[in-house]
């Protein structure tokens, strides 16, 4: 669906001379693209495009006519001194990629890095990220997560990277093409257990999906298909964390229910207290509470 063109006769928007904006772009559809984030594609000087080509077609969808550049990861290293050089001049130079937000499993950090540096003001705008949309619909807890990216390609540094985030008890999410995605599942489910997962298939798409289930039920549908398609973030819940020694937090629990505090509150105090998982703490406080 294309987007309706700026009214023209609204004011100009107030881009800087000399500021690098970092500009979210649709994961899919062209509607996620926020009005401000319309206006500074307008206003700036320069674009700088993951690919030229799709970011071309948008440019096109919204009648702007602008200076594109490529910037991406076989060309970041020599562009991004360019680019900050564009900018102490005074260009004002917005950064897209080609979905979702720049920098997050995307090129941009040596262009950001170094006009930090140089002293350039640089102004993120808010968008489409696909890892945070696939978190807030996983049913999965979104008070911590770590975000992963793309995990390796090869199965032993695969493994390798998964074994050193076993323990991490927060919400764990990544992207991981098709091609690869019941072998990275299988890996998954070895190293870390069959957990609970999540898997957003082309989010803001035509056909988005969202499956949810442990590990191994989502293998078992995965493996029944004739393919695997579409761009995936999966979400996975983290680590059960274990506790060998309950003698510190079972007396802060009795202390407490002596004090007359509810359960409820008694649990709150002890999981950030030690930073242990609500379902274990609630049912020692209960059996705490039904012993006295």
């Amino acid at each position: 669906m294309a987007l309706e063109p700026a009214n023209a006769q609204a004011a100009p928007y107030p881009v800087s001379e000399g500021i690098l904006y970092l500009v979210p772009t649709p994961l899919g559809d062209e509607r996620d693209l926020s009005p401000r984030a319309i206006e500074v594609l307008r206003a700036v000087d320069l674009i700088a495009a993951e690919d030229t080509r799709i970011t071309l077609r948008l440019l096109q969808s919204l009648h702007i006519s602008k200076k594109l550049v490529s910037y991406h990861d076989h060309n970041e290293t020599a562009r991004a001194p360019w680019l900050v050089e564009r900018l102490r001049a005074g260009q004002s130079v917005a950064l897209v990629s080609d979905a979702g937000t720049p920098l997050v499993s995307d090129p941009g950090f040596r262009v950001v890095q170094a006009a930090a540096a140089a002293g350039v003001r640089v102004v993120p705008l808010p968008g489409p990220c696909a890892a945070v949309a696939a978190l807030t619909a996983s049913g999965l807890p979104t008070d911590r997560f770590s975000f992963i990216g793309f995990l390796p390609r090869d199965p032993g540094p695969r493994r390798a990277e998964l074994e050193r985030l076993a323990d991490r008890p927060e919400t764990q999410i990544f992207y991981e093409p098709p091609h690869r995605l019941i072998e990275t599942l299988r890996d998954v489910r070895d190293v870390w257990g069959d957990r609970r997962l999540a898997l957003a298939f082309n989010l803001t798409k035509e056909h988005e999906n969202i499956l949810r289930g442990t590990v191994s039920e989502l293998l078992a549908e995965l493996e029944s298909r004739e393919r695997v398609a579409g761009e995936i973030t999966a979400v996975v819940a983290g680590a059960e964390r274990t506790v060998d020694d309950w003698r510190l937090p079972d007396a802060l629990i009795r202390k407490l229910l002596d004090a007359g505090l509810e359960p409820r509150a008694i649990r709150d105090v002890i999981c950030e207290t030690f930073d242990l998982q609500k379902r274990a703490v609630y049912q020692r406080v209960l059996e705490a509470a039904g012993a006295k």
